[in-house]
């Protein structure tokens, strides 16, 4: 085992899955993500805007050939701000503002781009659609299934490692726990990207930033009676924002969280919209072409996220919801932690590897995925335990002060398996 390069198979190809690439390459293994779509993407709208914490900024750092490029396809959130809406009076105020915050704001795609163009060429098969796998008797290898979807063709691969890296509603670990079901939130978010970038001096921006000064440094948070959005800026003039709604628990399709819409429910959105929000903010979501509509899930945190040679990483592991701008964060950092883990103690040492995976990472995720639960709850106006609805309107200082992304268990943690220089 020590002469020869270990192989990991990994399910799943979005960042999650990438990032598992570059760290176990730079651990020194072989690595190939199955991807069931036919090719990256490339200007298309998947996904939209998200957060990157000060730890994961440096760990992709480590896996660019030039670090700058992630800087360059960012903008900084250095302000981190709460504020309440009346939607009659159609005023906001500020009930908590962190100046100090040190993330960046990616668009999903652009990320997306900036590694997988970072990893070798023949890293993901494309077009290929997990099926099964099977541990072999002496748990020494893995043999996955997989169907290439242009050919109908299913080919086998064998590992020494199957990492899961296929979202919320994993199929991998949907074998080991059957049972499992992911937990409806109580709402859904509406998302959007409004790009600007060819009329930049549109009355609707230059009113937008009247209303949101700090637009491009700063992560704003409107509350209003059960509900809150969220708004930033991204790089080459795009507006992201998120708007989280109440509501019965929607029938899905597919394997898939984001939910198709109608004409009927965009029109419905705007003139919701128009009632709850700032005219400012009404505009933008008006303004966005092709909104769509994500039911938001988690999972009560697992006890154990490897069987033998399987691992859990990303949403696979620990299904969150998105308030505390963890779920692109903790799949980076699982990529990284476990690449270390595997680098340090070597395949003749696996399980010992994946145990010191599951120690490192489970107790931090688990707190994680409970506060986002608890901090979307306290942002959307529902009963949380310890506590009545918060209401922005007579809310205490204290009671804003919950509201802030720093009070994230572990927000500043960097693992110890990690050297200073990461």
């Amino acid at each position: 085992m020590k002469n020869r390069k270990p192989k990991a198979v990994v399910v799943g190809g979005s960042i999650a899955g990438i990032s598992c690439a570059h760290a176990l390459i730079g651990a020194g293994w072989n690595v190939v993500v199955l991807e069931k779509t036919s090719a990256p993407p490339s200007g298309s709208p998947t996904g939209a805007g998200l957060g990157l914490d000060p730890l994961s900024q440096k760990i992709i750092q480590s896996w660019l050939r030039e670090p700058q490029l992630l800087h360059n396809s960012t903008l900084p959130l250095t302000i981190d701000q709460n504020q309440a809406t009346d939607g009659e009076k159609k005023i906001s105020w500020t009930l908590t503002r962190d100046e100090n915050f040190n993330f960046r704001a990616a668009y999903w795609a652009d990320l997306y781009g900036l590694l997988y163009n970072a990893l070798p060429s023949d890293s993901v098969l494309w077009g290929h659609f997990f099926l099964s796998f099977c541990i072999s008797d002496n748990k020494t290898c893995v043999t996955v299934k997989c169907k290439v979807l242009e050919t109908g063709d299913t080919i086998v691969i064998v590992g020494d490692l199957l990492i899961a890296a296929d979202g919320c509603l994993s199929s991998v670990r949907k074998h080991f726990l059957p049972d499992l079901k992911p937990r409806y939130s109580g709402y859904c978010a509406w998302r959007g990207v409004l790009d600007f970038s060819s009329n930049e001096n549109a009355e609707s921006i230059l009113d937008l930033k009247k209303a949101y000064p700090d637009l491009g440094k700063c992560l704003y948070f409107d509350l209003s009676s059960g509900t809150h959005s969220v708004l930033y800026e991204l790089l080459n003039k795009r507006i992201n924002w998120i708007w989280y709604i109440n509501q019965p628990e929607p029938e899905l399709k597919g394997n898939s969280v984001t939910m198709k819409v109608s004409g009927d429910m965009i029109e419905k959105l705007h003139e919701e919209a128009e009632n709850i929000w700032v005219p400012e903010l009404a505009r933008i979501i008006k303004e966005t072409k092709e909104p769509f509509l994500n039911v938001i899930y988690d999972c009560d945190p697992l006890k154990q996220i490897f069987w033998d040679n399987v691992v859990l990483i990303g949403d696979a592991a620990h299904p969150t919801t998105p308030h505390g701008l963890r779920s692109t964060n903790m799949s980076i950092l699982d990529a990284a932690v476990l690449g270390k883990c595997l680098e340090k103690l070597g395949l003749e040492n696996l399980n010992s590897a994946l145990i010191e995976y599951q120690y490192v990472r489970l107790p931090v995720t688990t707190k994680q995925v409970l506060h986002s639960r608890r901090l979307g709850r306290i942002k959307q106006g529902l009963n949380v335990s310890g506590s009545g609805p918060f209401d922005p309107r007579t809310a205490r200082s204290e009671e804003c002060d919950e509201l802030q992304q720093k009070n994230m268990p572990f927000f500043a943690d960097i693992p110890s398996i990690f050297n200073v220089t990461t």
